[in-house]
């Protein structure tokens, strides 16, 4: 027992999650921050309580961006650097991620969501499930109708791919539907949107996702 009780000390506190916590990545440029923003007051009119905790390199831009918009609580929204890649704090040493959610949930009892956005990254970025409990890669049609044949680790293990601004696609010569069904074959059952976060297109669907997968909502 003396022994078990000193195996739990070494590991540290233990988190105080008690919301749900996604994650939101995807390479730079390709809307995180823009799907976030619509987001936000389409699940607060569905009465969720949340925050958003933004990664950034070596600046606080994405949290600030947030705390500016009207749309949230300045105080709800945290800000990781992570001075190295953007994948090594939601991924191999999420420490600092996991320490501004708990302050978060400390500060804000009862909150039922807190949304991890990771600074921009490569197809490869995916996050740790000590992290999160579910997490959405976000692509854009403007980074090219290939990103789904490259089967990046970020487009296949997520659980929700966003494909957004769908409205680029005639202005950079891409076929939208063609892209749509090589991301849903590489996925296999694994669901896919498309969504045009400037206008709003698609983010219903985006939150009916997250409410069924975390908070068991319909």
């Amino acid at each position: 027992m003396i022994q078990a009780l000193k195996s739990e000390a070494a590991l540290g506190p233990p988190s105080l999650a008690t919301a749900a916590r996604i994650g939101i990545g995807g390479p730079v440029g390709s809307g995180k921050t823009a799907l976030i923003e619509r987001l936000i007051p389409v699940l607060a009119g569905r009465g969720v309580d949340l925050a958003v905790v933004t990664n950034d390199l070596v600046t606080k831009e994405d949290a600030e961006r947030l705390r500016r918009s009207g749309l949230i609580d300045p105080e709800r929204v945290s800000a990781v650097e992570a001075g190295a890649c953007p994948h090594t704090v939601i991924r191999e040493d999420p420490t600092l991620n996991i320490a501004a959610g708990d302050t978060l949930e400390g500060r804000f009892p009862g909150l039922e969501l807190l949304i991890f956005e990771s600074g921009g990254d490569n197809l490869a970025s995916t996050f740790s499930l000590d992290l999160v409990d579910w997490w959405i890669f976000v692509i854009d049609v403007a980074g090219g109708d290939d990103i789904p044949r490259k089967r990046g680790p970020g487009v296949l293990r997520c659980d929700l791919l966003v494909v957004n601004k769908t409205d680029l696609a005639p202005h950079v010569g891409v076929d939208l539907d063609s892209m749509l069904r090589e991301a849903r074959g590489v996925r296999s059952a694994k669901p896919v949107i498309a969504t045009n976060a400037r206008s709003g297109q698609g983010v219903d669907a985006v939150a009916d996702a997250i409410c069924r997968a975390v908070l068991f909502a319909p």
